[in-house]
């Protein structure tokens, strides 16, 4: 099944490997014989994701990616293995979305020279107003 990132890129689910484990936390006795939780493993590398998408993942300060560029993830936050699955599929999709989001190029701007005059102009007014507040020297 493809998994749509944007409407030109989507990856298959079997490029994830998912793994059904059991979940932290209490739960009680179910907690100990029911593997709930979901552990996704991406490979970066071998995904059929574009070059530029694959460099660009790699070097996000991300302490899910391992050093061999695995993207680790752990989805228990909901009771059934199958609602687990499917949000930790979303996850994915929404982490690789916001790589492919380009940021757009800072443009440098100048002060104009009216925005510096009044900012002086506003200065010396200050230590006048301040030069007023002086004891007088007779």
């Amino acid at each position: 099944m493809e998994l749509p990132i944007t409407h030109s890129i989507s990856i298959d689910e079997s490029e994830a490997e998912l793994q059904a484990i059991r979940a932290q936390g209490s739960g009680g006795q179910n907690v100990n014989k029911v593997s709930s939780a979901i552990h996704l493993r991406f490979d970066i590398n071998k995904s059929s994701l574009p070059d530029k998408l694959k460099v660009k993942l790699l070097n996000l300060k991300d302490s899910r990616v391992t050093n061999e560029g695995v993207f680790v993830l752990k989805a228990q936050n909901f009771r059934t293995q199958e609602q687990n699955r499917e949000d930790a599929l979303a996850r994915l999709v929404v982490w690789i979305k916001a790589a492919t989001v380009e940021q757009k190029p800072r443009i440098k701007t100048k002060v104009s020279r009216a925005a510096k005059a009044r900012r002086l102009e506003g200065k010396k007014q200050q230590g006048a107003k301040k030069s007023m507040r002086k004891k007088v020297e007779f």
